[in-house]
């Protein structure tokens, strides 16, 4: 399996980076305890958990509050070496080892792929910026999350997911997605 919908996820979500402003850094977001700074941390933070996965090494323990640098930045160069660490010959198909347990590479990248997505719609949501991000790549993690997610992954915490919500008629796929996580839409 390619790094294709990982590439996607993270170019989706560096457009909505892009379009935050730090005067929005205070304002809630649709993860109930984050505020966007917190989820702008996550999303940076994120990528550079996914390289160290990637590569079998423990993460770089950090406190580091990407959202009072130039977090956009940031983003790039974490997304770079996130890519690189899964484009390593045989990472794909090789078994990693992560807090929650073991799975091959590809599921891992679909992981990072679904989560990097996922948290730029949130940012989206928060922002008042359009949710309606790479129709075919939220259509594509839609199936995998409904193959992937069983209902002892649910709770009313939303951890790691909520309770799945309804997304309107006509929702786009994005907001679908969403919704399928636990999201209000």
């Amino acid at each position: 399996m390619a790094t294709e919908p990982l590439e996607q996820a993270i170019a989706s979500t560096r457009t909505v980076l892009s379009g935050v402003s730090r005067d929005q850094l205070s304002d809630d977001t649709p993860c109930a305890t984050w505020k966007v700074s917190d989820l702008v941390n996550h999303i940076v933070g994120g990528q550079f958990f996914f390289e160290a996965m990637a590569k079998s090494e423990a993460p770089a323990a950090s406190e580091t509050d990407f959202s009072a640098t130039d977090f956009v930045a940031t983003f790039d160069e974490g997304a770079k070496r996130s890519l690189a660490a899964f484009r390593a010959d045989g990472v794909m198909e090789r078994t990693l080892t992560l807090p929650f347990g073991e799975m091959p590479g590809a599921a891992f990248m679909g992981i990072a792929a679904t989560d990097t997505f996922t948290h730029g719609w949130d940012l989206a949501r928060a922002t008042g910026q359009s949710t309606d991000l790479a129709p075919e790549l939220a259509a594509q993690l839609l199936v995998g999350a409904r193959q992937a997610i069983q209902p002892s992954l649910r709770n009313p915490e939303g951890n790691p997911f909520g309770p799945e919500q309804q997304a309107s008629t006509g929702a786009c796929n994005a907001d679908q997605l969403a919704a399928f996580l636990g999201r209000t839409v």
